[in-house]
């Protein structure tokens, strides 16, 4: 595999930019955690008339890779890009997640985009899908953007606060929709070069990080909507969704009756709508208070897991009818798979073979799942390796669930 990743030719050629939309001279940029090297995700703005052109770039990974080559075995076996707190594990060759795929500043790129014109109130007036080759004018670290929303200057400052004015019109209405609030604090750890962790902390959604959620979101849905949404008495071609079911009844009657006694209301029949309306007040009644963390907890559990389908059922926690994952193709397979099936569809093919994607989606589901334990295994392996010299101390600490063994307590300031 990595032999033959050295042997792909980084070089884009005219024939292949006359091919494509041109983004190059379009201001456009990547916001991402201080640490990544695979950039996906690219975000370009400009004025158009009364409208704003905005194209979220993803990096065009099927070009490069393609159907049943050696490099596409591996990752359809591995599925996804396994994140542990020392180390990450990718999908693909270093050569394609780290360099050629990756949109670096400077560097000329191929992208998969979806391009929209949108008003000062973030409604879709037209978008179409793409291949396009952009430039990166500059790669941000999410702290930067936070700094330069929050009112500090910086390159392109006006271009990030309108994507920030739009972004925040996108999620306002995406909440009144009936999409529910989960916003968990992540456990993130500094480590040495031994590997040893030297301080623990949070990080919040904020501005920045929510900005660059929207618009996936936005360009994650369209591109779902634009295969799955046909009139009726059509049959929709095959495509993986990212699909997510309603709360478990019973589980949600188990929150009821848990919140009730610290003093909630809770509804638990009636529309989709009406039970994540009712979920996100109680998230929000909850915030600051004492019990805020246990209740975000056992709301949690009452979710199903999302997981891949060619089956659509919907998206319950984002309240869309149609989701897929498009915006992610250097870590996730789904996202591949829909890449070459949108260009097979552009190009006037028929539906792909349905048991088939959706072989390969409970493929990627499991793999995910095994991905998240993994993740999940490597923080708690950090967590006791970081307090293993602090035996003997005493902390403030909330009581997180009950055994018959014994008490789960998480300390306050270090989780």
């Amino acid at each position: 595999v990595e032999e033959a990743a050295e042997k792909i030719d980084p070089g884009i050629t005219p024939e292949e930019i006359a091919r494509r939309e041109d983004f190059r001279d379009v201001f456009t940029c990547t916001i991402d955690p201080k640490d990544a090297k695979d950039f996906d995700d690219a975000l370009s703005i400009r004025k158009q008339g009364k409208l704003w052109e905005v194209g979220v770039h993803i990096a065009d990974v099927s070009h490069y890779v393609k159907e049943g080559s050696v490099i596409d075995k591996e990752a359809t076996k591995r599925a996804t890009s396994v994140y542990l707190v020392d180390r990450t594990i990718p999908m693909l060759p270093e050569r394609l997640c780290n360099f050629i795929c990756s949109l670096r500043p400077d560097e000329e790129k191929l992208c998969y985009s979806v391009i929209f014109h949108l008003d000062d109130e973030a409604n879709v007036k037209n978008y179409h899908i793409a291949h396009t080759v952009i430039k990166s004018n500059r790669r941000y670290a999410y702290e930067e953007v936070q700094d330069i929303l929050m009112g500090k200057d910086g390159d392109y400052a006006a271009e990030l606060r309108t994507l920030d004015k739009l972004a925040k019109c996108l999620r306002e209405r995406r909440f009144k929709g009936g999409a529910v609030k989960f916003d968990r604090e992540e456990l993130h750890f500094d480590i040495d070069e031994k590997g040893k962790p030297i301080r623990a902390y949070f990080k919040k959604s904020n501005d920045a990080t929510q900005l660059i959620e929207e618009f996936m979101l936005l360009a994650n849905r369209t591109v779902a909507e634009s295969v799955g949404r046909v009139k009726k008495g059509v049959k929709a071609k095959t495509l993986p969704y990212r699909i997510h079911d309603q709360p478990d009844p019973t589980k949600l009657e188990t929150l009821r009756e848990f919140v009730v006694k610290f003093g909630y209301k809770m509804k638990t029949s009636g529309t989709k709508g009406a039970i994540s309306k009712s979920l996100n007040a109680l998230m929000d009644g909850c915030q600051g208070k004492k019990e805020q963390k246990l209740i975000e907890t056992v709301a949690l559990r009452a979710m199903m897991k999302a997981k891949y389908s060619t089956h659509n059922i919907g998206h319950y926690g984002l309240a869309f009818e149609y989701y897929t994952h498009f915006t992610s193709p250097i870590r996730r397979y789904p996202d591949t798979m829909v890449h070459r099936l949108l260009t097979k569809y552009q190009d006037g093919a028929r539906s792909a073979n349905q048991q088939k994607y959706e072989e390969l989606c409970e493929h990627c589901s499991d793999m995910e799942q095994t991905a998240q334990m993994a993740e999940r295994d490597s923080i708690k392996y950090k967590m006791v390796e970081f307090m293993e010299d602090k035996i003997g101390n005493e902390y403030d600490a909330h009581i997180s669930g009950i055994q018959s063994y014994g008490i789960y307590c998480e300390i306050d300031e270090n989780h």
